[in-house]
């Protein structure tokens, strides 16, 4: 990548809508500018992977238009089944040497050719119990992947100048609006329409993340199932639409369901990281993403897992204009922009 450290588009395309955020820094500082989502129709974003392109550009040229942005660089991210996160214990190197050596040591762990994919790493530091070996966070993504993202931006009329990873940028959102915590560590967990992320941080540094294959979707797709309705009528549905067809019991019953599968994983999640580091804890949990927001699911979370559990806001700490922007909405979407606003701190030579 080049170019100099210019502010970038934070481009968020999920598999239920594309999210745009822009923020412009002064001073270390930093003011929201611009903010727009659109909905994607179902199926155009299947776990990471663009199935109709034509559909995503459509709604990115969109919302560039509606926003009136003259910015042209983007950074985007990517998720699924294409990406490998994994910390690793390796020999004590240099940067250098690792470099040069990466894609021999990333072979053992990729499921992947490692001719097919792009690698990166991040030296966490020295292993706690080997002067000898030290941790290093590795990310592989496929290449393929990575190409059509990049594609399809550019064809959308943008320049793709950073492509990350949402695990990534929701570190990054959460570095700058939250202090370190002194009660343990923190659980991100991110809910979309058809993924959940969960992302253990402490200190800056992600200790665990696991991806599932769950998430708001589900529900659409139980509603529409259960009493014969289209997508766009079962969405409606579920974000409140009242209808003859669907009795509300068996509404909140759906919801139930789900709310419970989702808690459960996230509470295997951290019951295995405990297990993996028993003199560690965890003392909260963040929700975000737009399924986050389904009725009750805060509570349910805290109530399995005993860790008090908010939503995430990625615009704590980020100014804004009141005549521009309504408090009670940004309140309100700001779970869902978290990854978009993590890629718009992102600027070109980033590590």
């Amino acid at each position: 990548m080049f170019g100099k450290k210019s502010s970038l588009l934070g481009l968020d395309i999920g598999s239920y809508a594309v999210k745009i955020v822009h923020l412009q820094e002064t001073k270390g500082t930093y003011r929201l500018r611009d903010m727009g989502i659109s909905q994607l129709p179902p199926n155009v974003i299947v776990e990471g992977a663009i199935k109709d392109p034509e559909a995503v550009q459509t709604a990115i040229k969109k919302l560039i238009t509606n926003l009136k942005t003259k910015i042209k660089g983007v950074a985007t991210s990517i998720a699924g089944w294409s990406v490998i996160i994994k910390k690793v214990d390796l020999p004590q190197m240099s940067e250098d040497e690792l470099n040069d050596n990466i894609q021999l040591e990333a072979e053992q762990y990729i499921p992947f050719n490692v001719e097919d994919v792009n690698i990166d790493f991040q030296i966490l530091g020295s292993s706690e119990d080997k002067a000898d070996r030290m941790e290093v966070m590795l990310v592989a993504a496929k290449k393929e992947v990575i190409d059509d993202y990049v594609n399809l931006i550019k064809k959308a009329g943008l320049q793709p100048q950073v492509v990350d990873v949402d695990f990534f940028a929701l570190e990054n959102a959460f570095e700058a609006n939250y202090e370190a915590s002194e009660s343990g560590g923190v659980a991100l967990v991110d809910i979309g329409a058809t993924k959940m992320n969960i992302n253990v941080l402490k200190n800056g540094v992600s200790m665990f993340n696991r991806d599932a294959s769950i998430g708001g979707f589900q529900i659409t797709e139980d509603i529409q199932q259960r009493f014969g309705l289209e997508y766009e009528e079962a969405e409606k549905v579920k974000l409140g639409m009242s209808s003859d067809k669907v009795p509300v019991q068996d509404l909140e019953a759906i919801f139930v369901s789900a709310a419970t599968g989702w808690s459960t994983e996230v509470k295997r999640a951290i019951d295995f990281f405990y297990a993996t580091y028993p003199e560690e804890t965890i003392g909260q949990i963040l929700l975000s993403g737009g399924s986050s927001r389904l009725p009750g699911l805060d509570a349910l979370f805290n109530k399995d897992t005993n860790i008090p559990v908010a939503y995430f806001n990625p615009l704590a700490k980020i100014d804004f204009d009141t005549k521009v922007f309504d408090q009670q909405y940004l309140d309100y979407i700001a779970p869902q922009i978290a990854v978009a606003v993590g890629l718009a701190l992102r600027r070109v030579g980033d590590k």
